[in-house]
């Protein structure tokens, strides 16, 4: 049976690792084997470093907004951020646009947010010589936390504004992190649960009804909000509110959202003077 609670998933923990509990009711839920289901993962691992590797810095999109800024996040830089970081921002920015151009993205949880995960997991695997199966193992996590927070909230900006897109990466995101830091569950846990407290509230205003502005960009802040709460975490800073309450908040206030700020793009930027004008040229 599906997970429903973070409270669930962590007592399933307390027998195996929690990726493997997660691997463990993939399988039960789905009917299958589990060298179907940790097949299935590894393709997605691989398609999220095919995006990257197959970036083209040259490409755009239809509406002429997107494309390119990747590129420019490579190398050193102003100097504001470390190399790691750059490259994390950049991974963000790469994923995001390659959805843009209609390129191949794996929708981590959703298309729009798809910039997210692979973000912080392979500049990681990169950094630290990482191997694939591990990486894999992060994915069941994230995958985990991102089930309770779709059962018990949204993952659709329609449903709950970009804190269910965005935020609900970062959670999934840093709560990956995590485990590849060797923390605990509930490490994990409070990391998932710091970084939806931090994104709380954030609309959905994509201009002109587009995946592009500003959604390309919050990739790059949903991927340094899941580097900062999980280094919070594992570093031993806990959640005041439990993970499960702060899923249950994302709920409310996406509910409470008026329409306008709900992937309807009539709100937030897209109403903005310049918003509408390059919604009316195209």
């Amino acid at each position: 049976m599906a997970f429903s609670s973070v409270a669930g998933l962590l007592e399933a923990a307390r027998s195996v690792p929690l990726w493997q509990a997660v691997l463990r009711d993939d399988c039960m839920d789905r009917g299958v084997e589990e060298s179907r289901s940790r097949k299935k993962m590894s393709s997605l691992w691989a398609a999220m470093k095919g995006t990257l590797s197959d970036y083209e810095p040259a490409a755009r999109s239809h509406s002429g907004l997107t494309g390119g800024a990747g590129a420019l996040l490579e190398g050193e830089g102003p100097g504001l951020c470390p190399p790691f970081l750059r490259q994390v921002m950049a991974a963000a920015l790469k994923t995001g646009e390659c959805n843009a151009c209609m390129k191949r993205i794996v929708a981590a949880p959703t298309a729009g947010s798809s910039g997210v995960l692979p973000a912080v997991l392979v500049p990681l695997q990169l950094r630290d010589g990482l191997a694939d199966e591990v990486m894999e193992q992060a994915l069941y996590v994230a995958a985990g936390f991102g089930q309770v927070i779709a059962t018990r909230a949204s993952i659709a900006g329609a449903e709950g504004g970009c804190q269910a897109e965005i935020g609900s990466a970062s959670a999934m995101a840093a709560a990956a992190l995590i485990h590849l830091m060797g923390g605990t569950a509930e490490q994990m846990a409070h990391g998932c649960a710091l970084a939806l407290a931090n994104t709380l509230g954030l609309v959905c205003d994509p201009v002109a009804g587009l995946v592009e502005v500003p959604c390309v960009n919050r990739n790059v802040m949903g991927a340094v909000n899941a580097l900062s709460c999980a280094e919070l975490a594992l570093s031993g800073v806990e959640s005041v509110i439990p993970c499960d309450e702060v899923i249950d908040a994302m709920r409310s206030v996406g509910e409470a959202l008026p329409a306008s700020l709900r992937e309807t793009g009539g709100g937030g930027l897209a109403a903005t003077p310049t918003g509408r004008r390059i919604a009316e040229g195209l």
